[in-house]
């Protein structure tokens, strides 16, 4: 609960710096980056897990090993590409939303939670996978469901 409050904070403080919700999305997105660079360490570390040998197990490790440890909740995973490199991360819960009831009619293009693409991103950057993160879907903004795409866009060079 604290961390939730406080984010809502950190939240509210940057759309009061920042007039354009874009500028408040990529400071978010780029606090999160620099969360997950260094949450990987702990998560390798803590989880014991083994080096993943596709794309798919990559997304299944973020849903339902790295979100149920940090933040207890597990998302549903599906491929949305033949390809095989595009996946979404479904939550029925998004505990970082559990004080907020909406967003403010002015604030319509915020990505209130696009701290979490960040943190994925940057996380996975430091495991040599690079990828574009974005929110797909989101229930502050009245969609059925919070979904975020992860884009595996290469691996990259070691």
């Amino acid at each position: 609960e604290l961390f939730v409050l406080t984010y809502g904070a950190l939240v509210a403080q940057l759309c009061k710096d920042y007039e354009k919700d874009e500028d408040v999305n990529t400071c978010l997105d780029r606090m999160g980056y620099g969360i997950g660079v260094r949450l990987i360490d702990d998560f390798l570390a803590r989880s014991a897990v083994k080096k993943c040998r596709s794309y798919s197990e990559t997304a299944d490790m973020i849903a339902q090993v790295a979100f149920k440890m940090y933040l207890g909740v597990t998302p549903s995973v599906s491929c949305s590409s033949a390809a095989g490199n595009e996946f979404s991360l479904i939550l029925d819960k998004n505990p970082l939303v559990d004080f907020v009831e909406e967003l403010p009619a002015e604030r319509a293009s915020l990505c209130y939670c696009n701290v979490l693409c960040g943190v994925i991103r940057g996380a996975l950057e430091m495991v040599h996978l690079a990828a574009e993160v974005t929110f797909l879907q989101d229930r502050l903004k009245g969609d059925a469901v919070t979904e975020i795409g992860i884009t595996f866009l290469r691996k990259a060079e070691d």
